[in-house]
Protein backbone atom coordinates (compact mmCIF):
# COMPACT_ATOMS: atom_id res chain seq x y z
CA UNK A 1 0.00 0.00 0.00
CA UNK A 2 1.41 3.36 -1.20
CA UNK A 3 -0.07 6.31 0.36
CA UNK A 4 0.26 9.86 0.05
CA UNK A 5 -1.23 12.85 2.23
CA UNK A 6 -3.80 14.95 0.83
CA UNK A 7 -5.42 17.95 3.19
CA UNK A 8 -6.68 15.85 6.29
CA UNK A 9 -7.15 12.65 4.24
CA UNK A 10 -4.82 9.38 3.49
CA UNK A 11 -4.87 8.76 -0.07
CA UNK A 12 -3.60 4.96 -1.42
CA UNK A 13 -2.49 4.72 -4.87
CA UNK A 14 -1.26 1.57 -4.97
CA UNK A 15 -3.81 0.45 -8.54
CA UNK A 16 -1.01 3.48 -10.16
CA UNK A 17 -3.55 6.35 -10.49
CA UNK A 18 -2.44 9.66 -10.78
CA UNK A 19 -0.72 10.95 -8.07
CA UNK A 20 -2.36 13.70 -6.29
CA UNK A 21 -0.18 16.99 -6.95
CA UNK A 22 0.92 19.58 -4.53
CA UNK A 23 -0.86 22.26 -6.81
CA UNK A 24 -4.39 20.34 -6.86
CA UNK A 25 -4.43 20.02 -2.69
CA UNK A 26 -3.78 23.92 -2.93
CA UNK A 27 -6.84 24.97 -4.74
CA UNK A 28 -8.84 22.44 -3.55
CA UNK A 29 -7.99 23.50 0.01
CA UNK A 30 -8.77 26.82 -1.03
CA UNK A 31 -12.54 25.76 -2.56
CA UNK A 32 -13.20 24.00 0.25
CA UNK A 33 -12.58 26.88 2.84
CA UNK A 34 -14.46 29.34 0.63
CA UNK A 35 -17.65 26.63 0.40
CA UNK A 36 -17.29 27.02 4.40
CA UNK A 37 -17.02 30.58 4.84
CA UNK A 38 -19.46 31.94 2.00
CA UNK A 39 -23.69 32.16 1.90
CA UNK A 40 -23.91 28.99 -0.59
CA UNK A 41 -26.53 26.22 0.92
CA UNK A 42 -23.97 23.94 1.56
CA UNK A 43 -26.14 21.48 3.76
CA UNK A 44 -26.69 18.14 1.83
CA UNK A 45 -25.00 19.67 -1.04
CA UNK A 46 -24.68 17.34 -4.18
CA UNK A 47 -21.23 17.63 -5.44
CA UNK A 48 -19.73 15.72 -8.61
CA UNK A 49 -15.64 14.40 -8.51
CA UNK A 50 -15.45 13.82 -12.04
CA UNK A 51 -12.04 12.39 -13.55
CA UNK A 52 -12.09 11.42 -9.79
CA UNK A 53 -8.77 8.99 -9.94
CA UNK A 54 -7.74 8.39 -6.72
CA UNK A 55 -10.74 9.93 -5.04
CA UNK A 56 -8.32 12.66 -3.23
CA UNK A 57 -10.71 15.85 -4.29
CA UNK A 58 -13.89 14.32 -3.50
CA UNK A 59 -12.45 12.50 0.18
CA UNK A 60 -11.25 16.16 1.31
CA UNK A 61 -14.80 17.03 0.89
CA UNK A 62 -16.32 14.86 2.64
CA UNK A 63 -14.00 15.10 5.48
CA UNK A 64 -14.08 18.80 5.41
CA UNK A 65 -17.71 19.83 4.46
CA UNK A 66 -20.20 18.09 6.85
CA UNK A 67 -23.42 16.60 5.12
CA UNK A 68 -21.88 16.82 1.82
CA UNK A 69 -23.10 13.65 -0.66
CA UNK A 70 -20.02 13.31 -3.58
CA UNK A 71 -20.42 11.12 -6.66
CA UNK A 72 -17.16 9.89 -7.97
CA UNK A 73 -17.00 8.87 -12.12
CA UNK A 74 -13.72 7.98 -13.33
CA UNK A 75 -13.57 6.01 -16.93
CA UNK A 76 -10.88 3.77 -15.84
CA UNK A 77 -11.55 0.09 -13.78
CA UNK A 78 -8.45 0.61 -11.83
CA UNK A 79 -9.55 4.27 -10.36
CA UNK A 80 -12.65 3.31 -9.64
CA UNK A 81 -11.27 -0.16 -7.42
CA UNK A 82 -8.82 2.49 -5.81
CA UNK A 83 -11.26 4.97 -4.94
CA UNK A 84 -13.29 2.27 -2.90
CA UNK A 85 -10.05 1.85 -1.11
CA UNK A 86 -9.87 4.89 -0.38
CA UNK A 87 -13.36 6.08 1.03
CA UNK A 88 -12.77 3.04 3.43
CA UNK A 89 -9.40 4.25 4.48
CA UNK A 90 -10.84 7.55 5.45
CA UNK A 91 -13.94 6.11 7.07
CA UNK A 92 -17.15 7.70 4.92
CA UNK A 93 -20.08 6.22 5.72
CA UNK A 94 -21.59 4.62 2.43
CA UNK A 95 -24.54 7.04 2.74
CA UNK A 96 -22.61 9.84 1.65
CA UNK A 97 -21.18 8.53 -1.52
CA UNK A 98 -21.65 6.72 -5.33
CA UNK A 99 -19.36 5.62 -7.15
CA UNK A 100 -19.49 5.46 -11.18
CA UNK A 101 -17.31 3.88 -14.14
CA UNK A 102 -18.34 6.51 -16.57
CA UNK A 103 -17.03 8.07 -19.36
CA UNK A 104 -17.54 12.02 -18.47
CA UNK A 105 -21.39 11.89 -17.49
CA UNK A 106 -22.69 9.04 -19.68
CA UNK A 107 -23.83 7.22 -16.30
CA UNK A 108 -25.34 10.33 -14.38
CA UNK A 109 -27.28 11.67 -17.28
CA UNK A 110 -30.07 12.77 -15.24
CA UNK A 111 -27.90 14.21 -12.20
CA UNK A 112 -27.00 17.85 -11.15
CA UNK A 113 -24.91 19.37 -8.81
CA UNK A 114 -24.42 22.14 -6.77
CA UNK A 115 -20.90 21.81 -7.38
CA UNK A 116 -18.66 20.24 -10.27
CA UNK A 117 -14.68 19.52 -9.58
CA UNK A 118 -12.47 18.32 -12.48
CA UNK A 119 -9.00 17.93 -12.69
CA UNK A 120 -9.22 16.45 -16.04
CA UNK A 121 -6.65 15.07 -18.21
CA UNK A 122 -4.59 18.34 -19.94
CA UNK A 123 -1.13 17.70 -20.63
CA UNK A 124 -0.68 18.68 -24.29
CA UNK A 125 0.96 15.89 -26.41
CA UNK A 126 2.85 18.44 -28.01
CA UNK A 127 4.71 18.50 -24.76
CA UNK A 128 5.42 15.70 -24.00
CA UNK A 129 9.21 16.55 -23.44
CA UNK A 130 8.79 18.89 -20.74
CA UNK A 131 6.85 16.14 -18.53
CA UNK A 132 9.36 14.56 -15.73
CA UNK A 133 10.77 10.69 -16.73
CA UNK A 134 9.10 9.90 -13.10
CA UNK A 135 5.83 11.47 -13.81
CA UNK A 136 5.62 9.60 -17.46
CA UNK A 137 7.05 6.37 -15.53
CA UNK A 138 4.67 6.70 -12.17
CA UNK A 139 1.35 8.02 -13.79
CA UNK A 140 -0.98 6.33 -16.28
CA UNK A 141 -1.21 8.26 -19.87
CA UNK A 142 -5.07 8.49 -19.57
CA UNK A 143 -4.60 10.76 -16.94
CA UNK A 144 -1.76 12.81 -18.05
CA UNK A 145 -2.68 13.20 -21.72
CA UNK A 146 -5.65 15.11 -24.01
CA UNK A 147 -4.81 15.40 -27.44
CA UNK A 148 -2.12 17.63 -29.04
CA UNK A 149 -3.07 20.70 -26.97
CA UNK A 150 -4.22 18.97 -24.57
CA UNK A 151 -7.70 20.08 -24.46
CA UNK A 152 -9.43 17.66 -26.16
CA UNK A 153 -11.42 16.65 -22.63
CA UNK A 154 -11.74 19.85 -21.58
CA UNK A 155 -13.85 20.59 -24.93
CA UNK A 156 -16.00 17.81 -24.38
CA UNK A 157 -16.62 18.42 -20.35
CA UNK A 158 -17.31 21.90 -20.31
CA UNK A 159 -20.24 22.17 -23.02
CA UNK A 160 -21.79 18.89 -20.73
CA UNK A 161 -21.09 20.30 -17.42
CA UNK A 162 -23.11 23.19 -18.09
CA UNK A 163 -26.32 21.13 -18.75
CA UNK A 164 -25.42 19.37 -15.00
CA UNK A 165 -25.54 22.33 -12.34
CA UNK A 166 -28.00 23.46 -10.38
CA UNK A 167 -29.36 27.01 -10.19
CA UNK A 168 -26.34 28.66 -8.83
CA UNK A 169 -23.83 25.63 -9.02
CA UNK A 170 -20.27 25.90 -9.74
CA UNK A 171 -17.63 24.54 -11.92
CA UNK A 172 -14.12 24.33 -10.29
CA UNK A 173 -11.76 22.71 -12.96
CA UNK A 174 -7.50 22.62 -12.99
CA UNK A 175 -5.92 23.10 -16.61
CA UNK A 176 -2.35 24.14 -17.84
CA UNK A 177 -1.83 28.13 -17.70
CA UNK A 178 -1.16 28.11 -21.44
CA UNK A 179 -4.60 27.18 -22.09
CA UNK A 180 -6.12 29.60 -20.60
CA UNK A 181 -6.80 32.05 -23.74
CA UNK A 182 -8.57 29.02 -25.79
CA UNK A 183 -10.63 27.75 -22.26
CA UNK A 184 -11.51 31.34 -21.96
CA UNK A 185 -13.33 31.56 -25.41
CA UNK A 186 -15.16 28.29 -24.64
CA UNK A 187 -16.19 29.59 -21.81
CA UNK A 188 -17.47 32.71 -23.25
CA UNK A 189 -18.68 30.75 -25.78
CA UNK A 190 -20.83 28.67 -23.22
CA UNK A 191 -21.95 31.98 -21.51
CA UNK A 192 -20.34 30.90 -18.13
CA UNK A 193 -19.33 33.74 -15.97
CA UNK A 194 -16.03 32.34 -14.54
CA UNK A 195 -13.10 33.50 -13.02
CA UNK A 196 -9.62 31.99 -13.15
CA UNK A 197 -6.82 31.48 -10.15
CA UNK A 198 -3.62 31.27 -9.39
CA UNK A 199 -2.01 27.98 -7.30
CA UNK A 200 0.53 28.60 -4.68
CA UNK A 201 3.92 29.32 -7.49
CA UNK A 202 1.86 31.98 -8.75
CA UNK A 203 0.99 30.26 -12.25
CA UNK A 204 -3.02 30.26 -13.66
CA UNK A 205 -3.81 27.10 -12.47
CA UNK A 206 -7.70 27.00 -11.89
CA UNK A 207 -10.59 28.43 -12.77
CA UNK A 208 -14.62 29.07 -10.99
CA UNK A 209 -17.29 29.04 -13.69
CA UNK A 210 -21.43 29.21 -12.94
CA UNK A 211 -24.14 30.55 -14.98
CA UNK A 212 -25.52 33.16 -12.71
Amino acid sequence: MFKVKFLNCQIDISKRVFEPRRETEFWVGRVIKDILNSKFQILNSEILDIFAGSGCIGIAILKNIKNAKVDFTDIAKEAIEQIKINLKLNKIPGNRYKVYQSNLFEKIKNKQYDFIFANPPYVALDRIAEVQKEVLEKDPCLALFAGKDGLDIIKKFLPQAKKHLKPGGRIFMEFDAKQKPTIEELLKKLKFKYRFHKDQFQKIRWLKAGLN
